[in-house]
């Protein structure tokens, strides 16, 4: 008899001890046993609101699991080529099939009439509340229906904000804890993580190009400050990795459109290229992108790489206008920061705290900005779409002046 079976022998745990707990507990053995007994699932919610928060995140287990996490699947990818052929066990092809399915969605809900606009499309957030609504069915194919409440929720919000009609980096993190989470109901395993990235993950980007396409949805903070082509930070993370070692690709060859165009559908980080040169044809990459243009000069893809996950851990896990919407449960626990956080934000997502206006415990009276002390860069500001410019003006040749990417 194993432990687990020795353990739960006794009855006192009746019928209502979650029987995807037992599963986790015959998988992952002993040492997590106690853990896992007292996780009870939780809708998860926003702690982190300022500065000091943000801190103490970064030195919490949260952090580290999160991070250890991206950092596993990062190795698991490198010099390995997007593969359509790639074994797939049954729950990365079930994930896969949900992700297709929300696909087939963005084209039955087409964007309704708002070509005077560039900013994002109400028809969003007919596709938003349909997913919000499945999720039960959604979920369900995954997990018990005790976790749907706590793993839907980060499900639910990966594909942008349904009020600002907007995505960035914020979102994409939320599903890399959406997966983190099924890897910690052992929904997903390690032997996954290569699968993970280059299909689940592709795939996922896949339908947020179709949904930034679809519905125009605006780059999250000013002038897609966080994300290196306006939403996305990771694809360029784990597309580094493929490239290392590459015998003919180096990172300057970002600048030659021929070898984008013809391994875009191999290599992440070129699919991104790709994507910034049909979005952004009113000048070169050295204008629009000049982040992604200093990068190039690197020699190796492992700097790279190197760089990119220093950069993630510095401008997305260490930036409060993102942090802030970040979500914490039982399964992706962290005790710090404040238990008010949902209540306090204001339309823009973001906190703004007032002298003498704020009685709530641990937030600080005092005026709080998202980076600090300064006012967050998106507030006030909403930024249009640069494939709804790039739309427009394809519509009309004498179209509106090009947005200016700086």
């Amino acid at each position: 008899m194993s432990f687990c079976q020795l353990f739960f022998s006794s009855s006192d745990f009746g019928h209502s001890q979650s029987l995807l707990t037992l599963e986790i507990l015959a998988c992952r053995g002993e040492r997590n046993v106690v853990e896992l007994i007292r996780m009870t699932f939780q809708i998860p919610v926003k702690r982190i609101i300022t500065k000091e928060h943000l801190e103490e995140f970064l030195k919490s287990d949260a952090y580290s699991t999160y991070i250890d996490y991206i950092l596993r699947l990062n190795e698991s990818v490198k010099g390995q080529k997007i593969d359509k052929e790639l074994p797939a066990s049954d729950n990365v092809k079930k994930i896969l099939k949900i992700l297709d399915q929300l696909a087939q969605w963005v084209t039955d809900i087409p964007p309704v009439e708002n070509s005077k606009s560039r900013f994002g499309n109400p028809s969003f957030r007919v596709f938003y509340d349909k997913v919000q609504d499945s999720l039960n069915d959604l979920m369900g194919r995954l997990v018990e229906e005790e976790a749907i409440k706590e793993v839907g929720r980060y499900f639910l919000d990966s594909f942008g904000d349904r009020k600002r009609i907007d995505y960035g980096t914020g979102h994409e993190a939320n599903f890399m804890a959406w997966l983190l989470c099924l890897e910690k109901l052992s929904v997903l395993t390690k032997e996954d993580d290569k699968a993970v990235v280059l299909k689940v993950f592709v795939k996922y980007i896949e339908l947020m190009r179709k949904l930034q396409f679809e519905y125009w949805l605006e780059p999250a903070g000013s002038h897609g400050v966080w994300g290196l082509d306006d939403y996305h930070f990771l694809p360029f993370l784990f597309g580094s990795s493929q490239l290392i070692d590459h015998k003919y690709i180096r990172p300057k060859s970002i600048h030659d459109s021929e070898i984008v165009e013809e391994f875009s559908k191999d290599y992440m980080y070129l699919a991104c290229i790709h994507f910034i040169n049909t979005v952004k044809t009113t000048a070169s990459l050295r204008w629009h992108s000049p982040m992604l243009d200093d990068i190039s000069a690197c020699k190796l893809w492992s700097k790279v790489n190197q760089g990119m996950i220093k950069m993630y851990k510095a401008e997305v896990l260490g930036k409060l206008p993102i942090m802030q919407h970040f979500m914490f449960g039982s399964i992706i626990h962290f005790e710090g920061g404040s238990i008010n956080a949902e209540g306090t934000q204001g339309d823009c997502g973001h906190v703004h705290h007032h002298a003498h206006e704020n009685s709530s415990p641990g937030i600080p009276s005092g005026d709080v900005y998202a980076l600090g002390q300064e006012p967050p860069p998106c507030c006030g500001i909403p930024v249009p779409s640069a494939i709804a410019a790039s739309a427009i003006r394809n519509r009309n040749n004498n179209g509106p002046r090009p947005i200016p990417f700086d």
